[in-house]
């Protein structure tokens, strides 16, 4: 028998997520910046006060939409990695790149949240950042299992990187020289540009054959990360 409690809870999760698919609505509708809990209210047939109750400022709901868009492309990486779990390196390290232009093609709205133009007046907690390591934490644990079973090829860095590559290394990619570390937030840098310039039409009149030329930057990323293919 379903207790009052869990009904309640059912209840409060159903009304939370209509919320949320309102505002992605409207989101794709009128972009991020013009997003409130008003219209959101309006459009659901909720008086605001009511709403508020579930997020209580426009920021709160932003904030559940990002976390909810890191986490849908986290998974989107982990899932592909897992597929192709017996492969080589620098091969998953592709198809993890894949699956990302994967999912921001799909969900071009949510990448523009995520990745796109800052929403004005807004600053995003700390606890968005968990879901957005997810996609670097797949492509780190590629570089840590492949620098510990067979090295990496590794670019020296400039004397006057050093420190800041060691400070990399040591906060954010431990068990990773250096050299690796600055090389991975570059080619992070360059994924998410790739990613950005195909989803906000940059490579319009450029690059035609965009599933090819994206699977060859890919994999010119996992060099310059020290990857090497079988």
């Amino acid at each position: 028998m379903t207790t009052p409690q869990g009904a309640r809870a059912r209840a409060r999760m159903e009304v939370t997520t209509a919320i949320k698919d309102e505002a992605r609505r409207q989101l794709a509708a009128e972009g991020a910046a013009k997003l409130s809990l008003r219209s959101v209210a309006r459009e659901l047939g909720m008086v605001s006060s009511a709403l508020y109750r579930y997020f209580p400022s426009r920021d709160d709901l932003l904030t559940a939409l990002i976390i909810d868009a890191y986490d849908s492309l986290g998974e989107a990486a982990e899932t592909a990695h897992a597929a192709v779990a017996d492969a080589a390196p620098a091969q998953r390290w592709v198809v993890v790149c894949e699956a990302v232009r994967g999912w921001a093609l799909t969900h071009p709205h949510e990448y523009a949240l995520i990745y796109g133009s800052p929403v004005p007046g807004y600053a995003a907690p700390d606890t968005t950042i968990p879901p957005a390591a997810r996609v670097a934490l797949v492509l780190i644990g590629i570089l840590r299992e492949a620098f510990e079973r067979r090295g990496l090829a590794r670019t020296p860095v400039p004397a006057e990187l050093a420190p800041e590559a060691r400070r990399m290394s040591d906060e954010l990619m431990p068990g990773l020289p250096p050299e690796v570390a600055v090389a991975m937030a570059a080619a992070w840098a360059q994924l998410f540009g790739l990613v950005g310039f195909e989803l906000f039409g940059q490579f319009k009149g450029v690059v035609e054959e965009r599933d090819r030329f994206f699977r060859h930057a890919a994999a010119q990323l996992a060099h310059g990360v020290g990857l090497v293919f079988p």
